[in-house]
């Protein structure tokens, strides 16, 4: 049996995990108040989200060469491994081109660099691993578990973007709950601090705990209805921040290589206008997290932010 198929799958007679859309067919407002009430749009593959892959897939393949990139876990030492994967991410963040590349790509999708604001690029890596096997920290490539990424960043009106640099399956991707949309979870949240995850991130030999980085549930769930996302290679999702997902432990035999960053519209952000709040109770919100996306000015400047500033709700009921 292929390790994909011990992967959970829902039955045929769920309702379609994503809105199909194409760029350009819904303005940012129809977008954004779909994402705000729970949907999950997948975007067809276009032009220039079909640049980028090209692009990270080269950055990718001379960086690693002469192994192939979906191989790494096979020809490097865990610290040599780790290494590598820190040094591309960043420069694959820097790159003045890709940087273009995913600004003219926001554009195809219609959104205006001066009223939108982005978090960093990030190119993900998640590598595979024997069934039996412990899951491994490995810095710039560990499975991320079950949260919302509300219960830390306390930005509702935060939206994802997630796309495959090279082909997944549901056993080399990440699942959704959406079932668990606007069920409260009970979670560790109300201990969170953003700066300090940051900082236990960045530290080299240092082994954080996953509820250091990202808040944890505090209550048993039933995970077995998870549904796996598998698009296409130039095609990208997106999604609320409120909503409930985890990385799927990768057996596959490849690792898997993603892009994702999150974007604001910054008068949704203003106004209060975003997803609800049903059970994330961090002290701080995370403005310093994002640049506006015209020219790179940290939001928290245009605003006259701190990077982190009290949260003041809606808190849940």
């Amino acid at each position: 049996m292929p390790p994909d198929a011990k992967i959970s799958i829902l039955s045929a007679d769920r309702a379609p995990l994503y809105d199909e859309v194409a760029s350009g067919d819904l303005s940012i407002r129809i977008i954004h108040d779909r994402l705000y009430h729970g949907h999950i749009l997948r975007f067809a593959p276009f032009a220039e989200m079909e640049r980028i892959g090209a692009l990270t897939r080269g950055l990718l393949e001379e960086r690693f060469a002469p192994h192939d990139p979906q191989e790494v876990h096979r020809h490097f030492a865990a610290d040599a491994l780790a290494d590598r994967i820190v040094t591309v991410q960043r420069d694959y963040t820097r790159c003045d081109e890709i940087r273009r590349s995913w600004q003219e790509m926001f554009g195809a999708i219609g959104f205006e660099p001066e009223a939108t604001a982005r978090d960093r690029l990030m190119l993900r890596f998640q590598l595979h691993q024997e069934p039996d096997e412990e899951q491994r920290w490995l810095r710039g490539a560990t499975t991320v578990g079950f949260h919302r990424d509300t219960w830390g960043t306390n930005l509702y009106a935060q939206v994802n973007w997630w796309a495959p640099v090279y082909p997944i399956t549901e056993g080399r991707s990440f699942a959704f709950y959406p079932e668990l949309w606007d069920k409260p979870i009970a979670n560790s949240s109300i201990d969170f601090d953003m700066a300090e995850a940051m900082r236990l991130v960045r530290e080299r030999n240092r082994r954080p705990d996953p509820g250091d980085i990202v808040p944890k549930p505090l209550e048993r769930l039933d995970l077995r209805q998870a549904q796996p996302v598998v698009i296409d290679c130039g095609s990208i999702i997106a999604f609320s921040s409120q909503h409930a997902h985890a990385g799927i432990q990768n057996n596959s035999g490849l690792t898997r290589i993603s892009l994702e960053t999150r974007t604001l519209v910054i008068d949704d952000y203003l106004s209060g206008r975003g997803a609800p709040n049903v059970d994330g109770r961090a002290r701080w919100a995370s403005p310093g997290l994002f640049r506006r996306l015209s020219d790179g000015t940290p939001l928290v400047e245009i605003l006259g932010l701190d990077r982190l500033i009290p949260f003041e709700g809606p808190w849940p009921e």
